[in-house]
């Protein structure tokens, strides 16, 4: 079945010809027709599964050469986090202005006179997170009478971080008979409540339970001796191909960063303490593969939004089972196959065991050392270089400066090496 097939505007498909995508994903094959339709949509599939355009798609073939009031946008999409507010809007604005409709992301962290501007111009489709949403809602810069169409993206991930009140507030405010398209990994009591009191006669499209979103995945837990988790961790972060880290504070977060980059991997912090700016250098590094390891929070990944990710690490076991999956979801995209390994002392060998299996996911356990047969196996574990990483351009450190360059060798794992003498403010000794 093509795009065509599933009813998508001609203009929007020459489009995805162009950048190359000719074939719908199974998510998009099941839902496209029902949301160009107009009926209201309850989407359950994991992150990578195509949903953006699905939703993107049906929502530009519907609202295709129309045109918003100032401060009037026509669709609204909602999302838990700035990160994947940006990169909704990465994948439908070149889009969008193929069929005459430009959008706009309204979020925390980024210009607030510059939103104000686009929605005074009037911009037809809005990418918003909550919190910025209902500020700009109640200082009157944006009315949502007009919105016929709303999204609500990862809403048990929305839940999860406490903004179903706000939601509720936002949906109120839009069109009672407006189509309205909701997806989620999981179906808790919170989600289930937004969708019996907001959404009518929905179709469903089930394409993974909130206990399979593991299909292309492989899991392990990997016991070792609380002496040498750096090293492993080091180790396993010099790998080839990219790789997220995932530790459970801002301040683990920046200290594996550190001890990282001072071995010689090159990697980069993700948390609620970077600013906006910070963040978006981080990920864009990763993405471009300047660096191919990640350490993040559980709150900041949830905007991240990779394809090539290959290997997802808890450093530090989550919370409960729905964050190992979220966590597990950032790998295996998009139909690719990914491992995701758990770091466990003997002593905190029986919680993983009894977290996973909440989580519906089978474990495979190895006892491994530093750069031992089993660790290599698993994970493609290599020594780091050893010639410390500094980032140029920032005298804090990671993620402060005006470049995302690093300076120094790569590891074994991260790709080509760089020959370049540092300047006199950026050497450092090496380790000793």
């Amino acid at each position: 079945m093509s795009f065509k097939d599933l009813g998508v505007n001609p203009a929007l498909i020459k489009a995805l010809h162009t950048a190359g995508i000719e074939k719908p994903f199974p998510i998009q094959k099941a839902t496209l027709p029902d949301a160009i339709a107009g009926k209201d949509i309850l989407g359950r599939g994991q992150t990578g599964s195509g949903k953006t355009l699905a939703f993107g798609l049906a929502l530009m073939t519907r609202l295709a050469g129309k045109t918003a009031k100032p401060m009037q946008p026509l669709a609204l999409v909602l999302s838990p986090t700035r990160e994947l507010a940006m990169q909704i809007s990465d994948v439908i604005a070149p889009l969008s202005r193929t069929v005459n409709l430009n959008s706009q992301v309204v979020a925390g962290g980024l210009s607030y006179s510059k939103q104000i501007q686009a929605l005074k111009r009037g911009v037809p489709i809005v990418v918003a997170t909550p919190g910025r949403l209902i500020d700009l809602i109640q200082k009157k810069h944006i009315r949502l009478d007009d919105i016929s169409i709303t999204v609500l993206d990862e809403a048990d991930q929305m839940a999860d971080m406490g903004f179903l009140p706000d939601v509720k507030k936002i949906l109120d405010q839009t069109k009672p008979d407006g189509q309205r398209m909701l997806f989620s990994a999981t179906l808790d009591k919170d989600v289930d409540s937004l969708v019996k009191k907001y959404l009518k006669n929905p179709m469903t499209h089930s394409l993974a339970n909130e206990k399979s979103t593991a299909g292309n995945m492989t899991h392990h837990v990997l016991i070792l001796e609380q002496a040498h988790k750096d090293l492993i961790t080091s180790q396993i972060a010099a790998r080839k191909g990219k790789s997220i880290f995932f530790v459970r504070t801002k301040h683990g977060a920046d200290k594996l960063t550190k001890k990282m980059n001072e071995v010689g991997v090159a990697v980069g912090a993700l948390h609620g303490g970077k600013t906006q700016a910070q963040r978006s250098r981080v990920l864009e590094a990763f993405k471009s593969g300047h660096t191919n390891a990640l350490v993040a929070t559980d709150v900041a990944a949830r905007g991240i939004h990779v394809d090539d990710v290959s290997l997802v690490v808890h450093v530090d076991a989550p919370e409960n089972h729905k964050d190992y999956l979220h966590r597990a979801g950032r790998t295996a995209r998009a139909g690719a196959v990914g491992t995701v390994v758990t770091l466990a002392t003997h002593k905190q060998r029986k919680g993983v065991h009894g977290l996973t299996a909440r989580a519906g996911v089978r474990l495979s356990e190895s006892t491994v050392r530093p750069l031992d047969a089993n660790l290599v196996r698993i994970t493609g574990a290599a020594e780091p270089s050893g010639i410390p990483i500094v980032l140029a351009g920032s005298a804090k450190g990671e993620g402060g400066g005006k470049s995302d360059r690093y300076r120094g060798s790569r590891s074994r794992g991260g790709g080509k090496k760089k020959k370049s003498r540092p300047r006199p403010h950026e050497r450092r000794k090496r380790p000793r």
